[in-house]
């Protein structure tokens, strides 16, 4: 998980394909983690759920995920409840709600086949979807379906939608059997991407983080000044082409580690978003309540300053 090599540590961060998780990649594929001085090692995972069941195996000492998923990580695994310690981004338009041409509207989805994946974070999104026309998760039929496998699902007809977000969603746009009929735009402030870290493994190694959030910072100022650069190096790993990745990231919204430090404050804009999340999951019954909530620190992002 961890380790040095000469004066230097390693730290293996897990990747899934999702552009606001790419700048890890991008740091390691660019030297910037040699750089502060860290050994970045990017572990490719298929879905942000696998990583989940990676940490909740103790396989990773941290991950990124949705603030969704840190949450559900809390109630599952209270003595390893991660600590928030840097937030990637906001989805704003990246989440996504696509439908089958025959259907209108949200509430035509009343009784349909509806794909999600059982990160909660799936069901989270279609959940606040659906409050807006009155109906509630029950009244559609969930059909657990992973990410990779919605593109076809719904070209075939065997769902109706598919909640998701690029480079998936972008995979079924190309086909036009479907459209995007919700995104998080409609939500903002309730999406964000974190890097969540066990608590021990922060104890022990903030000096490793640290220098994994300078290198973190250094590929967002490394793909300003070289934005072709950047995009070609991304958008090949995700598989799509340079503009359909330029148009997933606009759906993102990206903050400087100084916009960071009074969010990640106790009792921030974070702190709140996690513990309105958590409210969302147990009223859904995704989750039991008393569980924790993510700890949020903005001491690692000062520190990287």
């Amino acid at each position: 998980m961890t380790g040095c090599q000469g004066q230097r540590p390693s730290i293996e961060v897990p990747v899934s394909n999702w552009p606001g998780y790419e700048y890890m990649y991008l740091a390691h594929k660019l030297g910037l983690d040699r750089r502060e001085g860290l050994e970045l090692k990017p572990l490719q995972f298929p879905d942000p759920q696998t990583i989940v069941h990676a940490y909740l195996r103790g396989d990773v000492p941290l991950a990124q995920l949705t603030t969704v998923e840190a949450v559900d990580l809390c109630s599952r695994a209270p003595r390893r409840c991660p600590v928030v310690v840097l937030i990637l981004d906001e989805s704003r338009g990246g989440d996504q709600i696509a439908v089958a041409r025959s259907i209108p509207n949200l509430a035509a989805l009343k009784g349909e086949p509806v794909a999600v994946t059982f990160s909660t974070l799936g069901p989270y999104v279609l959940s606040r979807a659906l409050d807006q026309v009155g109906l509630e998760l029950s009244d559609v039929r969930l059909q657990n379906i992973p990410l990779a496998q919605m593109p076809d699902a719904l070209r075939k007809g065997e769902v109706k939608a598919a909640v998701f977000f690029p480079p998936f969603s972008d995979y079924a746009a190309r086909d036009g059997v479907s459209r995007p009929l919700f995104d998080s735009r409609a939500i903002p402030g309730e999406v964000f991407d974190v890097l969540a870290v066990d608590p021990q493994y922060l104890a022990r190694h903030g000096d490793t983080i640290t220098r994994l959030i300078r290198a973190w910072a250094a590929a967002h100022q490394a793909a300003r000044q070289n934005p072709a650069k950047a995009l070609a190096l991304a958008a090949q790993r995700e598989q799509l082409s340079p503009e359909e990745y330029r148009q997933a990231e606009q759906g993102l919204v990206y903050f400087s580690l100084d916009q960071q430090g009074p969010m990640l404050q106790p009792g921030g804009v974070l702190a709140r978003n996690l513990k309105a999340v958590q409210a969302v999951q147990e009223r859904l019954k995704i989750m039991g309540s008393g569980a924790p909530v993510p700890t949020v620190t903005p001491r690692f992002v000062e520190a990287a300053r």
